[in-house]
């Protein structure tokens, strides 16, 4: 049997080259130690967000318990993210990713002592749930706003993609790895995991190097800051654009709030639950998973402007199959095409935000896409179930859908700016040339 011939060879290392996610970030040893502090803690953290509303329900035995949870969870992400914006961009980031590691780290801990000791207080839980949320609010925008500093221009859309994939990766393994543990190992365990993850991302991050501001000596943080960088971003109109798209898609467009309802009378689900639950929970991040594997291509467009509208709209018209679909499968598979729409939006606002934004204003408006990025889906929640409870699940879901594609076709129209962004070419900067 004779073997390939040689070209054809190194052609096809070529196309797949240019297919799977872009990998040459991680040739830069400082962006390498910011991406293993993420990947430890990925599925980590998912464990945790199973552990916690697993916990409340068995204390409390109420779902509405479990959904004052979710307010405990988010009151502090949106405050502490802006907040932890305005910090990012008036200390040393490296120092910040370092003292909030600690806090999630050690507020983790706690949470395994509470459950091995079966203190069995559901305050306390909430207490803790609480602080975890504001120590990772205030990483978040600095861990975010560090990439640019690490790597050169052209190589941010790909460090992007990788950060977003292994995420993706945590939120589908997480909780199937939780699902695997709690029956033998206990759910403090999940705890307990997630906190020896979060130990070896300190480590990870303490041998980044160090990111003081550009701008200046470091100054304290303030109301100001954070009203600084909202008037800064409402004289951008790329980025004020990406965030209206990002909010469009989610609010509208985000049916999560159904799957129950349409797992038990749409799918057949039996009443306490079953596989297509499970299902519906994971099919979008899978669908992202699967894009961010194979994002060689899509990190490497340069119209970011195009490929965020072209994204949204694909996310909106995967929703209106879903709302019509009769099969679990088909909307499963119609849920995973949302999802890889909406993991290259990510990769392009991501990018859009790196590039756009001057140093001294990129911690602050990461802190806003933290708060765009959490808060949009919660009221998806709001607005699905009301809408569903009146109207049917179909009409919630695929008229969401609808509601996606005419809202963005609209705004676009109105900023003809951001449909027009290309990505600059930029030049490297100081961290990323000395760590290279």
């Amino acid at each position: 049997m004779s073997s390939p011939h040689p070209r054809r060879l190194h052609g096809f290392r070529r196309f797949l080259g240019s297919v799977v996610v872009d990998t040459r970030p991680l040739r830069i040893p400082a962006y390498r130690r910011l991406w293993v502090s993420g990947a430890v803690t990925a599925i980590g953290s998912q464990l945790t967000a199973v552990a916690v509303p697993k916990q409340v329900y068995d204390l409390t035995d109420s779902s509405a318990m479990v959904g004052v949870s979710g307010a405990v969870a988010l009151v502090p992400l949106l405050v502490f993210g802006l907040w932890g914006g305005a910090i990012a961009d008036t200390l040393d980031r490296r120092r910040l990713m370092v003292f909030s590691n600690v806090g999630v780290a050690a507020t983790s801990a706690l949470l395994w002592l509470q459950a091995w000791l079966d203190l069995r207080s559901v305050w306390l839980v909430l207490l803790l749930l609480g602080l975890n949320q504001v120590f990772f609010a205030i990483n978040s925008p600095a861990r975010s706003a560090a990439i640019a500093r690490l790597v050169p221009d052209e190589l941010v859309p790909p460090a992007v993609a990788l950060g977003s994939t292994t995420m993706q990766f945590g939120a589908v393994m997480g909780p199937m790895a939780a699902g695997a543990l709690m029956p033998f190992a206990g759910l403090s365990t999940l705890y307990l995991v997630d906190t020896v993850a979060l130990a070896l991302a300190v480590v990870a991050v303490w041998r980044l190097p160090a990111m003081p501001p550009l701008n200046g000596p470091s100054r304290r943080a303030g109301l100001r800051d954070v009203w600084e960088g909202f008037r800064y971003l409402r004289l951008q109109q790329v980025l004020l654009a990406s965030f209206l798209l990002d909010v469009i898609a989610m609010v509208a467009g985000m049916p999560r709030a159904l799957f129950p309802e349409m797992a038990e009378r749409t799918f057949g689900d039996p009443a306490g639950g079953g596989i297509a639950l499970g299902w519906l929970y994971a099919a979008i991040p899978l669908g992202a998973l699967l894009c961010g594997l194979m994002s060689g291509r899509l990190s490497r467009l340069r119209r970011h402007g195009v490929g965020v509208t072209v994204s949204v709209c694909l996310w909106g018209a995967a929703i209106v199959g879903f709302g019509l679909s009769g099969s679990l499968w088909v909307a499963v598979a119609f849920l995973a095409l949302a999802g890889a729409a909406d993991f290259a939006s990510m990769v392009y606002r991501g990018s859009m935000l790196q590039q756009a934004t001057t140093d001294e204003m990129r911690g602050r408006l990461q802190g806003v896409f933290i708060v765009v990025v959490a808060g949009g889906p919660r009221l998806a929640d709001l607005t699905h179930g009301w809408v569903g409870e009146t109207a049917g699940t179909s009409v919630s879901a695929s008229g969401g859908g609808v509601l996606v594609i005419v809202l963005t076709i609209v705004a676009v129209a109105l900023i003809p700016s951001f449909w027009r962004y290309r990505t600059g070419s930029g030049s490297r900067s100081p961290e990323a040339a000395s760590a290279g």
